[in-house]
This record gives C-alpha cells, sequence and structure tokens, in this order.
C-alpha cells in the first residue's frame, strides 16, 4: 500500500457515485472518531482539502446528512446508502473521504488506525485528542477482501 498517494478516484457501492480525490497527507492522515454518528457509521476516513473531491458521476444522487451543529455535512449515496465523503466540523477547509470508496483500497489495509475523540469534540474542548488505536491482524485463512 503506497501511503504516499496524492490522488485516487473512488465510488460508492452501488458505482453511480465516482469521485476522484486529491489527498492532503496520502493515506497517513487514516483515522476514525468516537462521535455519536462516526461511531455508528464505523469508517475510517483520510483527509482531502475542501476543493479536493471531484465528483465525476452521481453528484444528483449525493444527499447530506447534518446534525448537532450542522457545521459537519455528510454526504452519501442516495441510492445505495454509502457514505463517500464529509465536511469536518473539526476543520470545515477539510473533507474526511471514506477508505472503503478508494479504489483497491479497503479499511482492512491499514494495521493500525488512530481513533479521535469525537465524544469530547476538538472544537469543543480547544485540542484534538486521541481515544485510541484500531488494530486489524488478518487471519492467515481468511481472504480480507470479497472483490
Amino acid at each position: 500500500m503506497d501511503l504516499d498517494i496524492d490522488q485516487i478516484g473512488g465510488a460508492c457501492h452501488c458505482g453511480r457515485v465516482r469521485f476522484r480525490a486529491r489527498l492532503v497527507d496520502g493515506l497517513r492522515s487514516a483515522r476514525r472518531c468516537t462521535c455519536s454518528y462516526c461511531r455508528m457509521r464505523g469508517a475510517v476516513a483520510v483527509s482531502a482539502a475542501l476543493g479536493g473531491v471531484e465528483i465525476l458521476a452521481g453528484a444528483d444522487m449525493l444527499a447530506t446528512y447534518r446534525f448537532n451543529t450542522g457545521v459537519a455535512q455528510h454526504h452519501f449515496c442516495s441510492n445505495c446508502g454509502i457514505y463517500t465523503h464529509h465536511q469536518r466540523r473539526s476543520n470545515p477547509d477539510q473533507y474526511g473521504v471514506n477508505v472503503a470508496c478508494l479504489d483497491g483500497l479497503s479499511p482492512f489495509d491499514f494495521a493500525e488506525v488512530v481513533v479521535l475523540d469525537g465524544v469530547n469534540h476538538s472544537s469543543d474542548v480547544g485540542e484534538v485528542r486521541e481515544a485510541g488505536v484500531l488494530y486489524f491482524h488478518a487471519h492467515p485463512d481468511a481472504p480480507v477482501r470479497a472483490d
């Protein structure tokens, strides 16, 4: 896995929404969050600048969900329901992009993923806090992907 990748294509599950993401710090920015929404969604996200996600197809299929302060905008395909990206509350000049939607990547490609404390959100407490780290070790007999 090339951690320094700077541009990659992606799509939702049904393929109606296709996009290209220009990543801020490659795949090194991979993270999860403990806020109420991310905790349920369970996605690993990488960072792109606000202008760094170009919708190539299916812009009319994207729906948006907001909650709490309404600052974060969570975009998902209105057909298959898969979250593709979101404008961050912690940094409204950035998108978080769902790793599972990126071409040739899986959240299970990451042995470790930092988990940020979204319950005590950085916009509320004035600092970014880590809640922990998630680890993944593949079983030697089980394929991770079923592409």
